[in-house]
């Protein structure tokens, strides 16, 4: 993804930065990890979703009305994106994410 096409939020833990996806199981989950699949092999094009967000898509088929209400994506920085990686992934334990 090019710096051109790079969408930026304003975090208010972290300030300005790269805005990132994530399901919002990953952002209130802050007890036992809950796995992360990140969706996209394109630099600086973050997103990333749980295991029972993996294996609801996986069941639809495809992105379905009921997979999107499921998942009830989140728009969080690149920073908070960070932290719910390290937390979900390997189970390390971080702070809240910030708000958007």
């Amino acid at each position: 993804m090019s710096e051109a096409e790079m969408l930026y939020v304003d975090c208010d833990k972290h300030g300005r930065g790269v805005a990132a996806v994530v399901c919002r199981h990953l952002c209130r989950s802050r007890a036992a990890p809950l796995g992360f699949i990140e969706n996209s092999d394109e630099p600086g094009d973050y997103q990333a979703w749980c295991n029972a967000c993996e294996a609801m898509f996986e069941k639809e088929g495809e992105m379905t009305e009921a997979f999107v209400r499921f998942n009830d994506f989140a728009l969080v920085c690149e920073s908070c994106y960070d932290e719910i990686r390290q937390h979900h992934a390997d189970g390390s334990t971080t702070d809240t994410p910030g708000q958007l």
